[in-house]
This record gives structure tokens, sequence and C-alpha cells, in this order.
């Protein structure tokens, strides 16, 4: 696997570089927030990135796609992490769209892809059910009965669930409420009688929502994949999106560091510019060294998606562990450097700090892949 980008990956890095930079800054996020805008991104914005194929780059060809890879969203996702963009690349284009591609009938592949392709459809995964991530640990049930399926229970932490067309439902079939055997994923349209959605805005002032499901009634035929075998989809689609989330976790710190490198040129303190303090030099040479420690790990990972599907899990938990930590110790050396301005609202760090904090709990923190990793190394 070669650890760097192709001509073709890097044009697409600087494309995407100028384009959310012009369109999607960090005051843009701000203003979501400030205006209390009820979807939460901009539409004109993911109509934008739909039209340039940014929805579609995982896609195969044959359903609308760009098929362009791993590597190619992971380089659209590092710059968004840049400006702190929202959209729903993340929920529909990478966990909705994998879910599609790797369990979904010919017939939904058929349906739905082309219309994620197109922006035309947003999907969101209803997974989690308590404040942990534990994928496994799903009380919600789907009822056969029949042609048809019947939802009961409850989701949280639903990224984008509010905004999101369609969700993806993660429910149990059959087994104890820990097995990974027994489950079973139902795609249920969000305004179906039945769905009760409750927006709830994130710290980072991003979206997701707390989801009830009452006696939801849906076709079969919009089960994905197989009757209680929805593990054998689900586990590689989080791990998809483990390593998506870590390239845009990647954005987020080499943003805050460059702003903070800054910043450390122009503040003077005693007399000197207070970039030429030894301690402050020290600090600041460790984060790059973990910055391309990092760089390796995530290109790797994004790599081994397309080609060497089967090492994913190792390389989905190294990667997520090891920018939960580089996020999370650049981010709050960012704050430190800057002082007491740092944690005030009038400076955009503090929103990089807070989007790094909901990243880190995104599809599993640090001591949940800690302890992955290793079980999947025998230990």
């Amino acid at each position: 696997m070669a650890l760097v980008l192709t001509e073709e990956q890097r044009l697409l890095q600087d494309t995407a570089k100028n384009f959310l930079e012009s369109n999607a800054p960090v005051g843009a996020l701000r203003k979501l927030r400030d205006d209390h805008d009820p979807l939460g991104y901009s539409p004109d914005l993911w109509r934008q990135m739909a039209e340039m194929g940014w929805a579609s780059i995982i896609l195969p060809e044959a359903y609308g796609g760009l098929d362009f890879g791993f590597l190619g969203l992971g380089v659209v996702l590092e710059e968004s992490g840049r400006t702190l963009a929202a959209s729903p690349l993340f929920a529909s284009g990478v966990l909705g769209a994998s879910t599609i591609i790797l369990g979904g009938s010919e017939e939904q592949k058929q349906t739905l892809l082309p219309a994620i392709a197109g922006g035309e459809l947003t999907l969101a995964l209803a997974l989690e059910e308590s404040n942990h991530h534990r994928p496994t640990h799903i009380n919600t049930t789907a009822t056969v009965q029949g042609d048809e399926v019947v939802l009961n229970g409850s989701k949280c932490f639903v990224l984008d669930g509010h905004s999101a067309d369609q969700l993806i439902v993660v429910a149990r079939t059959s087994g104890a409420e820990r097995d990974s055997e027994g489950l079973t994923l139902v795609l249920v349209d969000r305004t179906a009688d039945g769905v009760t959605c409750q927006r709830t805005i994130l710290m980072d002032s991003r979206n997701a929502a707390d989801i009830q499901f009452a006696n939801v009634t849906v076709p079969a035929g919009n089960i994905i994949g197989q009757i209680d075998q929805g593990w054998a989809v689900l586990e590689p689609v989080l791990d998809r999106g483990r390593v998506a989330i870590a390239a845009e976790m990647m954005g987020i710190a080499l943003e805050a560091f460059d702003r903070t490198s800054e910043y450390l040129k122009e503040r003077e303190q005693f007399g000197a510019v207070i970039g030429t303090f030894q301690a402050l030099q020290h600090r600041s040479a460790h984060i790059q060294s973990e910055i391309e420690l990092c760089r390796s790990v995530l290109l790797q990972a994004l790599s081994t998606v397309d080609d060497a599907p089967s090492e994913l899990p190792l390389l989905a938990s190294l990667a997520k562990t090891r920018l939960n930590e580089l996020v999370k110790l650049v981010t709050n050396e960012a704050v430190q450097m800057h002082g007491g301005i740092g944690v005030t609202d009038e400076l955009d760090i503090g929103f990089f700090l807070k989007r790094a904090r909901v990243t880190m709990q995104i599809l599993g923190d640090s001591g949940y892949h800690k302890d992955r990793y290793a079980t999947l190394c025998g230990y």
C-alpha cells in the first residue's frame, strides 16, 4: 500500500480545499449555530457537494458513482475537518451508502444509490441505544409478520437523524441483548407512522437525534441483507465509518495546529514572540511528530478499505484510537497556547476543541478500540 496520494487524489484534495475555504469556512458553522438553523446544514452547499461528486466518491460506477475509492473520500473529509463543514456527507455518503453497497439487494442498489449520488436522498444509521458505543447491545426489536416488519424501541445519537429522508435501523430479530447474531437492518422512512424524532444539538453545534419507534410497520422488502445476519454487514460499515471519521479528525488536528503555529509567531510576551520560547517549541515538535505518525496510520487504513478489507478491523480500530488521541492532544494544546482567548467564543479555535470531543465518541472512544484491537490480536 502506497502511503502517498496519487496525482488525481492530490487534485481532488486541492479542489476540496479551495471549495470549502470559499463556501464553508468556520464562520458558516458559526452562522448556522447563531441562526438556530432548523436543518443544521446548508441545502445549497450539499447540492454543490453532490454536483462535484462528493456524495458518490465510493459508489460503484454502475449505480451513478465515481468509484474513486476511500482514499479519495478521505482527502475530502480531511478538508471538511479543516473548515468544520456541516453536511450529511458522513451520515449519508459514508455510513448510509456503505450499508447499501455491502448489504443491499440489487433492487435497493438500483433505487437508492443513484439518489444518494445525486444528493437527492439522505440516510442516517440508527444504531446506538446508550451513552456508550456498544454496537451489539441492541434492544430495539423487529418482528416479521408475513410480508411486513414491525419495529419497536428507541435510538440515540443518530447522526443527522432529524434531517435524513430514511433511517437504517439496527434491530434485533432473535438472540440475547448483547449477541451479534440475530441483528437485522431495516430501512424506515423518517416520517413513517410511529416514528418520533427529537433533534439534539451537540456541543459542536452539529446534529444528532433521539428516535422512538412505536409499532412502526414497513414492508419486508425494506430489510437490508438477510434476517438475523445484519452484523455481517454492519461491522464492515462501522469500520468504514471509523476510518472516514478519522480522516475528518486529521483535518481538525491539522487546522488547529496550523492556526496555533501562526499565533505563536505573532503573540508577544515579555518582549519576545512566544514562538521563540523553548518550552512551546518542544510541545509543537511533539505535536508535529504525532501528526506524521497518525498520517501514515490513516493512509494505510484508508487504503485497506479498498485493497485489503480482511485487514480493515485492525486498521480501523488503530486509526480511530490514534486519531482520538491526536485531536485531543492538538486541541488541548491549541487552547493552552492561545491562553485565555482560547476559551472565548470570539476565537474559532474553540469550535475545533468542541468538534474534536464529539468525533472522539463517534463509533467508539479510545478505550473501546484498544480493547477491540487487543481482542482481534488474540489477547
